[in-house]
């Protein structure tokens, strides 16, 4: 039989981690103040705020797994930046790079002789021939869409319910009671995103179908995983029929793999022989330095290359002065070739698979209805006993009382997990014994709420 967490015992947990993270914390509490004085929200950015502490933890140091807070509190780190460190806080071989190319120019708006090194390294691990280098995810999602929409001369963009793809305003679209309405929770939009993006449901085959068959359509962008609402598995099938779909109604596939890079040096789209039109990737690419990538098929950049052939000259709304710079370019180029590979990424998914383990068996313990579920290095567990098929489905189950009583539990117990969410990485700095402390973190959260 299920164990009965009860609303009663979730509150009360929370209640009393809330109160000890207060006595823990004096100094990151006194910062807080400090720093409302000049930042809105109190913070440099105002997500830093969600992790539903009374206040943000303030961090002193980040090294490998290792936080320790501006109170001397330490922490096992298997947040990372939410993937921006992914393979580590200043892991060794990037900070050797940083500080040998501190010396040489940060930016001159010229390419550096590590551009055709890392060119040739993306090239060979997502198997797309043709590159370009953004500061963020963000404004790789924007470029590729207005490249999808000058060369196919369509308006309309699709995605799935529930997907995030950074600050792209026209991703903000969801449906609601089977409607489609843009987000209310986006700030300042003053378009009808409705007459931009189209969106259904990942892994219903028949209403992609339907939405892609008038060839309106400029590019599906996409996870191959759905992971910023908890995470959400492709059917057996779904990617297959997601790729056959695309060219037969002329559509550009775009797969963000910012979070499924955890599947191997090749992102999930390179573990599972997807085959897409573009790939954008950011946030570990330079090992959380702000950098990106967004890569395009050999017939994607002929039909580019013809489009600038009789473009008009001016202000083309891609790219950013910042963006390819020499210091971007020699981080990149460490990460491809030290933690991009196979040899890299082997022990990573060994030790995921261990963490995926111990949290099945703790749920498996207190009979919690609850569920585990691991993409490559990245594992999530969620309070429901039934893996989500589509964003509708998940929206139902994350951000409930009891995730955030789990977060406050492992925090004032040094250990951290993504806040909007119950994800957790494996980075070459986690030992085992590592992976040890939170699944034993979990174990005697579990004891007491049940």
């Amino acid at each position: 039989m299920p164990s009965r967490i009860t609303d009663a015992s979730v509150e009360a947990m929370l209640t009393r981690e809330k109160a000890l993270f207060l006595q823990r914390n004096p100094k990151s509490g006194t910062l807080a103040d400090q720093s409302s004085k000049h930042w809105l929200r109190g913070v440099p950015m105002h997500w830093m705020v969600d992790w539903g502490t009374p206040f943000p933890l303030f961090i002193a140091k980040a090294s490998g797994v290792d936080l320790t807070d501006a109170d001397g509190n330490s922490y096992v780190d298997f947040c990372l930046g939410d993937t921006g460190a992914m393979f580590g806080h200043s892991p060794r071989a990037l900070a050797e790079t940083l500080r040998r190319a501190s010396e040489d120019g940060f930016t001159t708006m010229l390419p550096s002789p590590d551009a055709p090194v890392v060119g040739e390294l993306l090239a060979e691990r997502f198997g797309l021939p043709f590159w370009q280098v953004t500061a963020t995810a963000s404004d790789a999602n924007r470029s590729v869409l207005r490249w999808c929409r000058a060369i196919t001369g369509r308006k309309k963009i699709l995605i799935f319910n529930g997907c995030y793809h950074g600050a792209v305003d026209e991703t903000f679209v969801s449906l609601a009671n089977g409607r489609q309405i843009a987000d209310p929770a986006l700030i300042g939009e003053p378009r009808d995103l409705n007459e931009l993006t189209k969106v259904v449901e990942f892994n219903d085959i028949a209403a992609l179908e339907a939405a892609l068959s008038p060839s309106d359509v400029a590019c599906v962008l996409a996870e191959p995983v759905m992971t910023n609402i908890g995470m959400v598995l492709p059917d057996d099938g779904f990617l297959a029929a997601l790729r056959a779909i695309t060219r037969r109604t002329g559509t550009i596939l775009v797969m963000d793999e910012t979070h499924c890079m955890s599947s191997g040096p090749g992102g999930y789209s390179g573990a599972s022989g997807l085959e897409p039109d573009a790939i954008v990737l950011g946030k570990p690419i330079a090992g959380g330095v702000p950098a990106a990538v967004y890569g395009f098929s050999d017939e994607i950049a002929q039909r580019i290359r013809a489009y600038l052939a009789t473009r008009t000259p001016g202000h083309s709304g891609i790219g950013t002065t910042l963006s390819g710079s020499k210091l971007q370019l020699a981080l990149m180029r460490t990460m491809l070739e030290t933690y991009f590979t196979r040899e890299a990424f082997a022990p990573l998914i060994e030790l995921a698979k261990r963490l995926e383990k111990g949290i099945a068996d703790v749920i498996i313990k207190y009979g919690a209805p609850w569920h585990v579920v691991r993409v490559g290095a990245r594992v999530e567990f969620m309070c429901s006993p039934d893996r989500p098929r589509n964003g509708g489905e998940a929206a139902r189950i994350i951000h409930q009382p009891v995730d955030m009583a789990i977060h406050h539990y492992l925090l004032n117990r040094g250990v951290v997990i993504t806040p909007f969410h119950n994800m957790m990485l494996v980075c070459p700095a986690t030992t085992k014994a590592h992976v040890e402390s939170l699944i034993q973190g979990l174990d005697h959260c579990l004891a007491e709420l049940v």
